[in-house]
């Protein structure tokens, strides 16, 4: 009996010891790849400051998860969706990275997704903007943290139609993120009751908007929308204020516009100007104490992809300290079980379909006169609470919801 006894002991000790190993964290560092656009169009958004962002979030944790050190990777993937992923796909083989963070450039971010899923790791983006990644290209491993096309043309669309402002027409970017921005911000136009009198496509990354500003005025439409980002806003807004777009009577809209964007072109320029924002700096206490930090660190106020992505890394090392292990699946599970709270999101949820839901704000740019400083650039508008800002769970088309 005692060797029987002696074997059971020692298998019920294997048991327990692999039990012990599966619950804890892989190669002993949990490492993080912030994916972004360090170079180009985005970087004033993305950039370095959502490296510094993660960065400052890592520290602010203890550097440690569960007694082990937390690193923080970065590349710039240069807007290309081959040299993305490549870079992506190193990291997962041979550099042991866990979660990619960031991606902005929607057509980076749904390959990087695809294959976050495939290599059952974790995605987490805050910078890329297609609604799809929690629709038709939603993934148990992708996390839509920040803000998508749906929230911000539904937030800015039916607070201008219902201002009289019912007749757009689209400046939008020929890539998926344009698309998806001037789609869903079409369809809420229309089911407010206005029209869209038309359209054109710019290359992305254009420094001449002329033919594209001058269809758009001869188009005589109330709103001229630009479905773009980064430089490409900027560069458009510059060139209608040459236009006169706006004396002539037309209102301008900038469907996604950070605050870098309107401080890079001055308050003269973009008074009046309507903003969808997730985040601006001077909220409250906790958002001036983060962005004050940050602004130090950094050298200009964070944006709300930069501010998202601090708070979706807290989230991130909080749910592997309560879980013991960063395991992707069971993160996974513990994030959406876990409400947000923080200076970002107040009872932010993350859904099945990985959109984390939250409050999103409509802004109007201050008057040179209304300004009290370099950054006082945002008037509170309206606040729009998460379930009415971002699109309905059933409506996306993501194949994890069932009805």
């Amino acid at each position: 009996m005692k060797p029987l006894a002696a074997a059971l002991a020692a298998g019920l000790a294997l048991a327990a010891s692999g039990g012990a190993a599966n619950a804890q964290i892989s190669d002993d560092v949990v490492r993080i790849g912030v994916l972004t656009d360090m170079s180009s169009l985005y970087a004033d958004a993305t950039g370095k400051g959502s490296v510094a962002a993660v960065q400052m979030a890592v520290a602010d944790y203890g550097g440690k998860v569960k007694g082990k050190p937390v690193e923080v990777v970065f590349a710039d993937h240069q807007n290309k969706p081959d040299v993305g992923v490549a870079i992506a796909r190193n990291w997962y083989d041979n550099e042991k990275v866990d979660a990619i963070f960031d991606v902005p450039t929607s057509s980076v971010a749904l390959p990087i997704s695809a294959l976050t899923r495939e290599k059952n790791k974790i995605n987490i983006n805050s910078g890329g903007g297609t609604s799809d990644l929690t629709g038709v290209a939603c993934s148990p491993n992708t996390v839509h943290w920040t803000y998508d096309t749906y929230a911000l043309s539904n937030v800015a669309g039916k607070a201008m139609v219902k201002r009289g402002e019912d007749t757009w027409f689209f400046v939008t970017a020929d890539y998926a993120f344009g698309m998806a921005l001037e789609r869903d911000a079409a369809n809420v136009v229309k089911e407010s009751g206005g029209k869209v009198l038309g359209e054109v496509r710019h290359p992305l990354n254009t420094s001449d908007f002329s033919s594209f500003l001058l269809q758009a005025q001869a188009s005589k439409a109330k709103v001229v929308a630009l479905a773009n980002a980064g430089g490409d806003t900027t560069n458009a807004l510059k060139q209608a204020a040459e236009f006169g777009i706006t004396q002539g009577g037309q209102k301008m809209i900038a469907l996604l516009q950070e605050i870098t964007d309107t401080h890079s072109l001055g308050i003269q320029a973009t008074q009046g100007l309507i903003v969808t924002d997730a985040f601006y700096w001077d909220m409250n206490d906790e958002t001036r104490a983060f962005s004050k930090r940050f602004n130090e660190k950094v050298g200009h106020m964070p944006t709300m992809i930069q501010a998202g992505l601090y708070s979706a890394t807290m989230h991130y090392l909080k749910a592997i300290e309560a879980i013991g292990t960063d395991e992707a699946p069971k993160v996974m599970v513990q994030m959406r079980a876990t409400p947000v709270n923080d200076f970002f999101a107040k009872n932010g949820k993350i859904r099945i379909d990985g959109r984390m839901v939250h409050d999103m704000y409509l802004f109007e740019v201050k008057k040179p006169s209304e300004s009290k400083g370099e950054w006082d650039l945002y008037k509170l508008l309206a606040t729009v609470p998460g379930d009415e800002a971002f699109r309905p769970l059933d409506k996306g088309g993501c194949p994890l919801v069932t009805h």
